[in-house]
């Protein structure tokens, strides 16, 4: 038998997504055209969202999802940086090169997690709580890459001196995790061999969503 769920909750929950989706926002009749629910049961919804600023509204009057989203999405960091630790510590320590975690927030990337090598002389350092737009650097692009998948092309990003002279990047996008939007890379100031280190950044970004599928 089916589990009982709360009809109320699914719309709401449904129309944040469909405002998460809606770069221009949507009318409350476009939203209740959506839903497949009368414009009054539609209305309801954005009001009560509103009260929690979960729904904001332009000067158009156009939905948007609010502000009060990210304080719901702050408490989620913490879980994803323990549970990538282990693996950026491995990929850190495997390749001698400093690694991330990497999370689109709006339309920059933002470092969650960095762990850097043990036993490396030389490394760069990596500052979480970076941000830096989401079309410039390896991490960036490889989320890009991981929202418009082609099987076609190389399963990872690379990069040379787009954040920082002189540093080369190479990231692989977190797949299959919904909601998340995220990269797993790593940072180098030296020779980067990406045919050999590559292979290795997929593997970490296909465990941490593994990961993170099975919390």
């Amino acid at each position: 038998m089916p589990a009982e769920t709360s009809q109320t909750l699914d719309r709401g929950l449904r129309l944040l997504g469909l405002l998460a989706g809606a770069p221009d926002g949507l009318t409350v009749t476009e939203v209740a055209g959506r839903l497949e629910v009368p414009r009054t049961v539609a209305y309801r919804l954005v009001s009560t969202l509103e009260q929690h600023a979960l729904v904001r509204r332009d000067g158009r009057g156009r939905l948007h999802v609010g502000l009060g989203v990210l304080h719901l999405a702050s408490a989620v960091q913490p879980v994803l940086r323990d549970l990538a630790a282990p693996v950026l510590r491995s990929l850190a320590e495997a390749v001698g090169c400093t690694a991330h975690l990497t999370v689109a927030e709006g339309e920059e990337a933002l470092a969650l997690a960095v762990v850097e090598p043990s036993w490396t002389d030389f490394h760069v350092g990596y500052r979480v709580g970076s941000r830096h737009p989401l079309g410039q650097g390896a991490a960036g692009r490889a989320i890009l890459l991981g929202r418009d998948r082609d099987p076609e092309r190389p399963s990872w990003c690379a990069t040379s001196g787009e954040l920082q002279a002189g540093a080369r990047g190479l990231a692989a996008p977190v797949l299959g995790v919904d909601g998340l939007a995220a990269s797993i890379g790593i940072v180098t100031l030296g020779d980067l061999d990406a045919d050999r280190v590559g292979p290795r950044v997929v593997a970490a970004a296909g465990e941490v969503a593994e990961r993170l599928r099975l919390e």
